[in-house]
């Protein structure tokens, strides 16, 4: 019996160890894996965004639908453009004062030198045929666009963005939860992974800078 009731002990101290450890390192290795699949998630949403403002600056607007994105990158160009100042002669008030060419108006040309394709400025293979992709799950990121009303003028926005539960499908789901409620300045706030916005004006993400480098910022 002394020797049965070491055992229960022994098996007892092991599993309270066990649990003990996982509080401890289970966090650590949750957040350790979180941060890679954030990074990779929010490298797409990078793209997205070059994306999106190109097709902006172009058509005037932003898509919301993937395979027009997709297709405007394949095949939009970019006006590579020079301004010079130029002038001429205000032939009204030189002819009303009796002139030849006393009065010139001060105008900006901007002259067309070029086209360039969007895709080859933007990026280097073909990596923007996938951008819609969430790495690591089989889900597309949501996409919408539209106009938003501001004091009477309406805007261009939109938005893409994935719940968190999807990127961090198969770790702890308690953490899982604690992280969808996250609310701190170096955490990605809010339920999901978020570019853009459909009820503001805004082009950036919801990530804190530690995900953007240099070069991003």
């Amino acid at each position: 019996m002394k020797l049965i009731i070491q055992l229960v002990l022994w098996v007892i101290i092991i599993f309270l160890g066990w649990k003990l450890y996982n509080s401890v390192i289970g966090p650590v290795q949750f957040n350790k894996t979180k941060v890679e699949r954030y990074e990779k998630v929010i490298a797409k949403l990078k793209d997205v965004k070059k994306a999106q403002l190109a097709h902006q600056q172009i058509t005037g607007k932003y898509s919301g639908n993937w395979d027009s994105l997709v297709r405007f990158v394949d095949t939009a160009k970019f006006a590579i453009t020079a301004r010079r100042d130029s002038s001429y002669a205000d032939v009204e008030k030189n002819k009303a004062y009796g002139l030849t060419s006393g009065y010139f108006i001060d105008v900006i040309v901007i002259d067309t030198l070029r086209f360039q394709s969007v895709k080859d400025s933007l990026f280097k293979g073909d990596r923007y045929k996938t951008m819609m992709n969430v790495p690591g799950t089989d889900a597309k990121f949501e996409l919408a666009a539209g106009k938003l009303d501001k004091n009477g003028i309406k805007y261009s926005v939109f938005e893409a963005k994935v719940d968190k539960t999807v990127i961090l499908e198969g770790l702890d789901s308690d953490l899982i939860v604690q992280e969808t409620q996250v609310n701190s300045v170096d955490g990605v706030n809010g339920p999901n992974i978020r570019l853009g916005s459909m009820t503001e004006i805004n082009t950036s993400g919801n990530w804190p800078k530690l995900y953007d480098k240099a070069t991003d910022q």
